[in-house]
């Protein structure tokens, strides 16, 4: 006898081992605004940041400390200017709002620590003064300069969680007050993560009372639950007063630099990030850029430019050769990234029987790398193979093991590959393989 109540738990339970072996080895970016951190949910969304880690998931944290800076200030009577939303920062107020950005970082570690998460708070974030702007000097309010990407990648390959705090140093150590928000996109971005949060204290995005436009979806109970980078740029010029309108633009921002998606969440709802991850319907607010929109067939015309590209791979030895006559050949299984007309990438699906396929020839110009092309050629082809109904894609490597590894992809030996690219395997080359079941 059919039980309608056990079937949704099973199709749940498969939704989220779904997944979660996508993400697993991806890097997620968790930006968690100061108000939810005194919040009763708080400790929960701790213990599911640490389920996350637990499945693979490698978890950055950046401490915001708006509202403790303000306490702080308040109870030491240090008054700070705003200007379009921005704080002026005295040298007096300095030290204070170092107190407050380590405090709230400190609270964040210490809830990760109840469920033994190990955790380290660093100064990773290089700065500069904002300068003078509109006539007014910003004194020590900085602009973010850049991220140490590879300590935070060591310390997330020694499974800690990094956590940083809103204070940002110039070559001579002077601090600065930088935003947060700001912040997330440029680590988001220089990290390659696969995914943004922002935990806010604010209500989720809802219509009424506001406007929408363009590709957006809305939940049959209103929640503004998608919108592409279009529609949220639509949504800002539409709407007034909205609270989350500094993230909103810094989440176009960081789709326009590479991240493919960015999600916006009330953290005082408990379960909420679990919900937005694993679920197909979400809790939040989701702006994504179209990650295929650049994505192409290859055309007879862009075989020189390809070839041009491919040339400085081949020379390293990265890349197997391939001539005019072998692009024109397999035409049909390649796609290229263009963007304004120029061609930045290419990679081909080839087909071995109805069940294997290999991701072959993933190319990127190394001066676009930093906008995840090659990731996003390597989606694009994982959704075309399962269009097309294979069940196990693999690729060939010598040097981009753990980077295939970080989408989801398992190392696995010769006797898995189909008979055919077994025969054909290049002992000379030895190249690492890697496979990824579509099935699961």
């Amino acid at each position: 006898m059919d039980n309608p109540a056990f079937k949704d738990q099973v199709s749940l339970i498969r939704e989220v081992f779904a997944y979660t072996h996508r993400f697993k080895k991806s890097t997620f970016v968790i930006k968690l605004d100061s108000a939810i951190i005194d919040e009763p949910a708080f400790p929960v969304l701790a213990r599911d940041i640490s389920l996350l880690k637990g499945n693979g998931i490698r978890i950055i944290l950046i401490a915001g400390a708006k509202e403790r800076i303000n306490e702080i200030l308040h109870r030491y009577g240090i008054e700070c200017e705003f200007h379009k939303g921005i704080r002026i920062t005295p040298p007096e107020a300095v030290p204070f709002i170092k107190m407050a950005a380590f405090d709230t970082a400190n609270k964040v570690m210490t809830a990760l620590s109840a469920y033994g998460e190990n955790a380290v708070i660093g100064n990773w974030v290089k700065a500069r003064a904002l300068g003078v702007q509109d006539g007014l000097d910003y004194l020590n309010t900085g602009k973010v300069e850049k991220v140490d990407t590879v300590t935070i990648k060591k310390l997330l390959d020694e499974a800690l969680i990094p956590i940083i705090p809103s204070i940002g140093w110039n070559s001579t150590g002077i601090p600065y007050n930088v935003n947060s928000d700001n912040l997330a996109v440029t680590l988001a971005s220089e990290m390659e993560a696969r995914k943004l949060f922002y935990i806010t204290g604010n209500d989720i995005l809802m219509t009424p009372p506001y406007k929408t436009a363009g590709s957006t979806n809305v939940s049959r109970e209103g929640r503004i639950s998608k919108m592409d980078v279009r529609a949220a740029k639509d949504f800002l010029d539409l709407n007034e007063g909205v609270p989350n309108r500094n993230i909103i633009s810094c989440s176009v921002e960081a789709c326009e630099k590479g991240v493919d998606r960015v999600h916006i969440l009330d953290g005082r709802i408990e379960g909420v990030v679990l919900k937005e991850i694993f679920s197909s319907l979400g809790s939040g607010t989701m702006i994504h850029t179209n990650i295929y929109e650049s994505i192409r067939p290859m055309k007879s015309d862009d075989v020189p430019a390809i070839l041009s590209l491919m040339q400085p791979l081949i020379e390293k030895g990265l890349l197997v050769k391939r001539t005019k006559e072998d692009l024109l050949t397999w035409k049909k299984h390649y796609a290229v990234y263009s963007m304004d007309n120029i061609i930045h990438g290419c990679a081909a699906l080839i087909p071995y029987g109805k069940e294997y396929g290999e991701i072959a020839a993933i190319t990127v110009d190394s001066t676009y790398s930093h906008l995840g092309i090659g990731r996003r050629l390597v989606s694009f082809f994982l959704e075309r193979a399962r269009e097309q109904g294979i069940r196990h894609i693999f690729v060939l490597t010598t040097e981009a093991a753990d980077w295939f590894l970080s989408l989801g992809f398992r190392t696995v030996s010769r006797e898995e590959l189909p008979p055919e690219k077994q025969k054909n395997y290049n002992n000379k080359r030895n190249s690492r393989i890697l496979m990824m079941d579509l099935t699961i």
